[in-house]
C-alpha cells in the first residue's frame, strides 16, 4: 500500500492484512502472481499435521490449500508469505526472498520450535524395530562407544534399524522421539564394522550437540560437533568405507 507521498504505508498494509481471512489473502496473492487469470474456486483449511508442512494443489479447476494447524495463529504477514511461497511453487514463479526469510524466521522462533517438537511427539509415528538385527546389536555398539568416548554418561535413546537398506540415509537422530535409526545396509555380514561404528558415533554426537538456531539459520554440525567428530580414530578410513558403500 502506497500513501500520497509515494511511500510504502506499512501501517496501512498491516491493518489490511489483519482483517483479511486466509482465503482473502490467497485470493489477493493469486491476483498478484496471475493478474490476467480468473480466480479459481479457493479453499483454505488448517489440518492436524505432524509437522509444519503445508500443501497446495490445483484440481478440477479449484485451488485447495492445506496448512498445518501449527500456523493457525500465525500473524497475517506470515500467512501472506506462505501464500507467496506455495502459489509461487505451483505456478513456477519463485517468491521474493523476503517471504522465505519472514516465514523461516517465524518457524525458527523458540516457541514455535518447541510447539512443533511437541506436535511431532504426540502425532508423529515412528517405526522402531528394536536394536537387535540379524548380524549386529545396536545397543551393544552404543554402550561400547558410550563408555569409550562419553565416559558412559550418555543416556541411551531408542535404537532401531531402518525399514529398508538405504544407501542415501545411513543414519539419523530424531530428537522428537529421542531415537537413533541406522540403515539396514549395515546389518549384513559383508558390511564393514568400522563404518557402522562411525555412523553410530556420528548420530550420538547429534544427541550430545543439538542443532543450533539463530534467526533463520539452522546449524546442524556445530563447531563443537566437528571437533568431537575428529576424536574418532580411523575417521578418514571410515569415511572412505562409506564412500565405497
Amino acid at each position: 500500500m502506497v500513501n500520497a507521498q509515494g511511500m510504502l504505508d506499512l501501517e496501512g498494509l498491516q491493518s489490511s492484512l489483519f482483517f483479511e481471512t486466509p482465503e482473502e489473502i490467497y485470493a489477493r496473492v493469486f491476483r498478484e502472481i496471475k493478474p490476467r487469470t480468473p480466480l479459481p474456486a479457493l479453499r483454505v483449511e488448517f489440518c492436524r499435521f505432524a509437522n509444519a508442512d503445508s500443501f497446495i494443489r490445483l484440481e478440477n479447476g479449484s485451488l485447495h490449500v492445506r496448512i498445518s494447524d501449527l500456523l493457525e495463529g500465525a500473524p497475517a504477514p506470515v500467512l501472506e508469505s506462505l501464500a507467496h511461497i506455495l502459489l509461487g511453487k505451483l505456478y513456477r514463479k519463485p517468491a521474493a526472498c523476503v517471504h522465505a526469510h519472514r516465514y523461516k524466521l517465524y518457524l525458527n522462533r523458540r516457541d514455535m520450535r518447541r510447539q512443533a517438537q511437541l506436535v511431532r511427539q504426540i502425532r508423529g509415528r515412528k517405526f522402531l524395530s528394536g536394536p537387535k538385527g540379524q548380524c549386529h546389536d545396536l545397543e551393544e555398539i552404543f554402550e561400547r562407544l558410550n563408555a569409550q568416548y562419553f565416559d558412559g554418561l550418555m543416556g541411551r535413546p531408542e535404537l532401531g534399524w531402518s525399514r529398508g537398506a538405504s544407501r542415501s540415509l545411513l543414519g539419523h537422530f530424531d530428537p522428537s522421539h529421542n531415537a537413533i535409526i541406522i540403515s539396514r545396509i549395515f546389518d549384513q555380514p559383508k558390511a564393514p564394522p568400522l563404518a557402522l561404528e562411525y555412523v553410530m558415533y556420528h548420530e550420538m554426537l547429534h544427541l550430545r550437540y543439538p542443532v543450533e538456531h539463530h534467526r533463520v539459520r539452522r546449524r546442524v554440525h556445530t563447531r563443537e560437533f566437528r571437533e568431537a567428530e575428529k576424536k574418532f580414530p580411523r575417521l578418514k578410513e571410515a569415511k572412505e568405507l562409506l564412500k565405497r558403500l
